[in-house]
């Protein structure tokens, strides 16, 4: 209610400052507000103090805020200069509508708000941002102002230290200065491109994605990036999913479209011959890339974008394995997700929605089992009746970060309506053919956004195992090159990622320079350790280590890639 109301002092504000200005919607948020506005001229940051004190000198009058209900012609004549309003109005349905009211100040609101404006606590206006009203690209474009509210000032002064650290962590600012990948505007937006070190990480975590699922079980598939319109008339994307799909290429006078799932591909594989009881549970998995549609007003570096890869799997069993399928996932989900660092977990339990299709008794059998599997391996959960996709209920796991901010990781998904529509069977031990259960499964979810979360949780401060260069060997003059370079040779052979900083700048230089490449090691190489023949370490951190052989570093390193701490 407060944040909402401190949305209704924001709009106050700026109509005071601006009389001509258009206003539109002004909800609530997590942790904030904002407002719309058409206004006659572009703001700038510079604008947002003077709307502040505009807001502080309204908080400070204490206007009570004054619920009262209109009929439709009423509002329609207390808004008639706002078309954004009168268009809000058309929409309402039934005869009564309610405006608040705060000092000379009217808006059309549901409600509820603070008793009055003195009783909005903590506030700070942070940005301002396009908006295409209605979310609609062939709307005009509006300017949103964005603030946060909270009780105290203690709080609030919390929350923007806290927003700080994520500008800190940004992973689109830090992708540029670590050199890890670019979005170039010439292919389009929401499309990346790995430089080598952001390759080289993605290469790393592949190689262990692909390591791990072969040893629990799994095959690895690949599949074209395009598909027949027919394959997706079957799967139901046509008529259910065309708005997030790419428009089709005509080759040989047929239409293909290019993939916003992997799912259709997989099951082809299945169907590919007969399938006995026998052979499931096939777990079937692939880094595949898809292409989805997204405005350009929601892309978001690599966490929102057009073409990703999904660390994609899917599972097809007998009713029998199903339970014992889906708590080796979970297993395998929670082994995948701390192996990178991520420790607190939240587990959303979806079920079974009015529009759903299936049997009744499968989705009773499925929504058990995942109770069950969490329930067994003892994680809070919470239940979103009714949330489940309308082919199958889901378990979700969303990560915390180091802000504490929630991400969603894994997804595992039911799915009814993808057998029944590839008429999938399998020989069972009565002879008969029986339908199998296919459950699509994602542990990291899509590689960029994964990627751009790992980014922003070690602020790029990789652990050795993922860092692109995991020591960096300093000279401290020229005639120590050479020793250098033997040293980063012997790393290499270890299978360490080194490399000899050679530009002629002075020492401190190339340390502060390995600093801000954040690379966990640096070796700094001087007469002393040629003569001893040691390594003089030191940490990303800034801490010394005690001179150390090149063996016995190589062995340390190791040890610490292998256990990837």
């Amino acid at each position: 209610m407060m944040r909402h109301s401190a949305a209704h002092v924001l709009a106050q504000a700026v109509l005071s400052l601006f009389p001509d200005a258009k206003f539109a919607i002004g909800p609530a948020v997590e942790d904030g507000f904002y407002y719309d506005f058409d206004l006659p001229r572009t703001l700038s940051p510079e604008d947002l103090p003077v709307i502040e004190a505009k807001m502080k000198e309204i908080i400070g009058a204490d206007l009570p805020f004054e619920r009262r209900e209109v009929t439709r012609e009423e509002a329609k004549r207390l808004f008639a200069t706002q078309p954004y309003k009168l268009e809000l109005i058309d929409e309402i349905p039934g005869d009564k509508l309610t405006v608040y009211q705060q000092g000379n100040f009217v808006d059309l609101c549901r409600g509820p708000h603070v008793r009055s404006t003195g009783e909005i606590g903590a506030f700070k206006l942070t940005s301002i941002a396009g908006a295409y009203w209605r979310g609609d690209e062939h709307n005009p474009m509006l300017q949103r102002i964005y603030g946060v509210a909270f009780p105290s000032q203690e709080e609030l002064d919390s929350y923007l230290a806290r927003l700080e650290e994520a500008k800190k962590r940004d992973h689109r600012r830090l992708g540029r200065e670590l050199d890890l990948f670019i979005l170039p505007e010439e292919i389009g937006g929401g499309l990346a491109i790995y430089t080598p070190k952001g390759g080289r990480i993605r290469t790393i975590i592949e190689d262990f994605w692909r390591r791990e699922h072969l040893a629990n079980g799994y095959e690895i598939l690949y599949t074209p990036h395009i598909g027949l319109s027919r394959l997706w008339e079957i799967s139901g994307h046509l008529d259910f999913y065309r708005e997030n799909m790419y428009a089709p290429i005509i080759i040989d006078e047929q239409h293909y479209y290019i993939k916003p799932m992997n799912c259709p591909f997989h099951i082809l594989a299945y169907k590919s011959r007969l399938r006995s009881y026998r052979e499931l549970p096939l777990r079937w998995a692939e880094l595949g890339t898809v292409y989805r549609y997204e405005r350009s007003g929601v892309l978001s570096g690599l966490l929102r974008v057009r073409g990703f890869t999904q660390d994609d799997a899917h599972i097809f069993c007998t009713p029998e394995q199903m339970e014992g399928e889906i708590s080796e996932v979970l297993r395998f989900s929670l082994y995948m997700l701390r192996t990178f660092g991520f420790e607190k977990f939240h587990v959303y339990l979806s079920t079974r929605p009015a529009d759903a299709v299936g049997e009744m008794t499968r989705w009773e059998d499925a929504q058990r089992a995942l109770r069950r599997v969490i329930e067994e391996n003892r994680l809070e959960y919470s239940v979103d009746e009714g949330g489940g996709a309308f082919y199958g209920p889901k378990i979700d796991i969303k990560i915390e970060d180091a802000l504490g901010r929630e991400w969603q990781a894994t997804t595992i998904q039911f799915d009814f309506n993808l057998p029944e529509r590839f008429d999938m069977v399998y020989t069972g031990a009565d002879g008969k053919e029986h339908r199998p259960y296919m459950i699509h499964r994602a542990l990291l979810g899509s590689w960029e956004r994964f990627f751009g979360l790992l980014i922003e949780h070690y602020a790029g401060a990789f652990p050795t195992w993922l860092a692109p260069v995991q020591v960096k060997l300093i000279p401290v003059a020229d005639r120590h090159l050479d020793y250098c370079q033997k040293a980063a040779a012997e790393l290499k052979k270890h299978g360490i990622r080194a490399e000899v900083d050679d530009r002629p700048e002075r020492m401190n230089a190339k340390i502060r320079q390995a600093q801000l490449e954040k690379v966990p090691y640096m070796l700094v190489i001087g007469d002393k350790e040629v003569s001893a023949n040691t390594l003089a370490v030191r940490r990303r951190s800034g801490e010394q280590l005690p001179p150390q052989t090149i063996d016995s570093f190589a062995s340390k390193i190791r040890q610490e890639i292998d256990s990837r701490s």
